[in-house]
């Protein structure tokens, strides 16, 4: 694995040239494996096989970790069930302002928060709302 910065890329013609120490390499859109495109100034990692880039990627990509559930979604909808009128599900997922815009509404209606807590419990259950604020899966 070479690490390196992309130094150009001309989207038209979906060839670039990616530096690598005092090297020069080229590379086209086949060799690019990220989602995103490539744009100056990326830092890349890639491979090189007779003098060709392959799988280039955003360095970023391959520092990172598989994300990994945290919170599980059953207690979310047992939460959602019993309290959601008053948003504790919406605190244990991260979501505060959501949580305390839930007591709000239950507190000036008079009780018809309940039908919200109600409803994202199912939402909850049948995987409409799968992730955390931090954007992790539900367990």
């Amino acid at each position: 694995m070479i690490i390196g910065q992309i130094e150009s890329y001309n989207s038209e013609k979906k060839m670039g040239i990616v530096k690598s120490q005092n090297d020069f390499f080229e590379f086209d859109a086949v060799s690019w494996t990220s989602a995103v495109p490539p744009d100056l100034g990326d830092e890349v990692t890639f491979d090189m096989v007779d003098g060709v880039v392959t799988d280039m990627r955003l360095f970023a990509e391959t520092m990172l970790k598989p994300v990994t559930a945290v919170k599980s979604r059953w207690i979310a909808t047992t939460l959602a069930f019993f309290l959601g009128a008053v948003g504790v599900h919406r605190f244990y997922l991260g979501f505060y302002k959501l949580g305390l815009a839930q007591i709000a509404l239950t507190a000036l209606t008079q009780g018809y928060g309940l039908l919200w807590g109600f409803i994202e419990a199912i939402l909850i259950f049948s995987g409409h709302i799968y992730k955390d604020a931090k954007g992790r899966p539900l367990k």
